[in-house]
């Protein structure tokens, strides 16, 4: 039964290896786009991952001023704002914007490479490494990087570009601040504290640092392109790091009504979790989270997965969705877009959205481990295990 708090999504801003824009994607989902996703195997090899597409700022950082401030994981951020609130209709809006509550899943910003470098090969000489460590610090980091790293300085820049001026909040820490940001977002528009939301995140995976994070734990993957289900760990860790900008405008359905925009979707539910994933743990909290859906019907329903393709929690992961929704058409899309960390969960679900609002029958992107589909959707499920921690899953159905 349709509510005035039911929680619409009337726009999307999206970017991936796969171009700019809902366009673009919305071909890709339509199977329009045949072919390999982009993927650069040279640049910092042995690492693959997936580029950022070629990117005209000014279209949504309009002052030169604002772009030079920014680096890539900040300019990504409030271009793809920019290109929901375009979609949305709200952009121009003074009003809406001014009164807009505004929710982003953030890192930790970015790094002076050449710092990090330098730090890293004076310790190879010496012991007395803490002291190492503030020598350089005091010396070698300029002051206004310290603020480059803010994590907030994301909204700030939306709320500084957009006009974006209602309330902010920035959560941090891989998939799960982009799990909580979605979360956050769904639930205070349902319990009517909010009429319209600008929500999601960016991330940018052509930085040494984080691949240097990654495989610090040996989950990035080596070599040539696999599809996302058949990697091993024969081949590094498995994941393919992507970067990544989503961003989404949630409305209550009355708001989103009474200003005539058009909807995507509903979001019927959405919960995130974590936990230790031993002993089965991991198995018992996503079949929990799948009851979500417990009334979608499985002819009716598609899947997609936000597995980060590292090879254990990845298997996993699918092992309980063929269980829990036996009939749906499973979709691992962090496969073709690369994993894009706070941006993981919002781009699921920016996916969904478009694929039910345009009735795709979204290609297979892993021919061997999908099933084709027939028809088009009328439900879908999203989700997202964390590659360490963080676990997310949301029910969204056809507008």
């Amino acid at each position: 039964m349709k509510s005035d708090n039911d929680v619409v999504i009337t726009g999307v801003g999206i970017v991936t290896c796969l171009g700019v824009g809902k366009d673009a994607h919305l071909a890709f989902l339509n199977g329009e786009e045949a072919g390999l996703p982009r993927v650069e195997t040279e640049r910092f090899k042995p690492y693959p991952m997936h580029p950022m597409p070629e990117i005209d700022w000014s279209l949504q950082i309009a002052k030169r001023g604002d772009q030079r401030q920014m680096e890539n994981w900040q300019r990504l951020g409030v271009f793809s704002a920019g290109l929901a609130l375009d979609d949305a209709g709200l952009k121009s809006d003074a009003d809406a914007c001014a009164s807009m509550d505004m929710i982003v899943a953030a890192g930790g910003g970015e790094r002076d490479i050449k710092v990090d470098s330098l730090i890293v090969e004076e310790a190879l000489k010496r012991n007395d490494r803490e002291l190492l460590l503030n020598e350089k610090l005091t010396t070698e980091l300029r002051p206004t990087l310290f603020l480059a790293q803010l994590s907030n300085l994301m909204a700030g820049n939306i709320s500084i570009v957009h006009k974006v001026t209602g309330s902010s909040r920035t959560f941090m820490g891989e998939e799960a601040a982009g799990i909580s940001a979605m979360e956050t977002a769904f639930h205070r528009i349902k319990a009517g504290q909010s009429t319209h939301t600008l929500v999601g995140g960016a991330f940018v995976a052509e930085r040494a640092d984080i691949l240097l994070m990654v495989e610090g734990i040996r989950a990035h993957a080596t070599g040539d392109w696999l599809p996302l289900w058949s990697r091993s760990d024969a081949y590094g860790g498995g994941m393919m790091l992507g970067s990544v900008g989503a961003f989404l405008v949630l409305e209550s359905r009355a708001y989103a009504q009474a200003r005539g925009a058009h909807i995507y979707a509903t979001i019927d539910a959405i919960e995130g979790d974590r936990g230790n994933r031993d002993d089965n743990r991991l198995e018992q909290r996503l079949t929990r989270l799948a009851g979500l859906a417990s009334d979608a019907p499985d002819g009716d329903t598609m899947v997609f997965s936000g597995a980060s393709g590292i090879a254990d929690l990845s298997r996993r992961e699918k092992s309980v969705l063929d269980g829990v929704f036996p009939g749906a058409a499973i979709r691992g899309f962090g496969g073709v877009t690369g994993h894009g960390m706070e941006a993981q969960f919002p781009l699921g679900l920016a996916l969904a959205a478009l694929s039910l609002d345009g009735g795709a029958k979204v290609p297979v992107f892993d021919s061997e481990m999908e099933r084709p589909m027939d028809t088009p959707a009328t439900r879908a499920v999203v989700t997202t295990v964390g590659y360490t921690r963080g676990e997310g899953l949301a029910v969204l159905s056809a507008a």
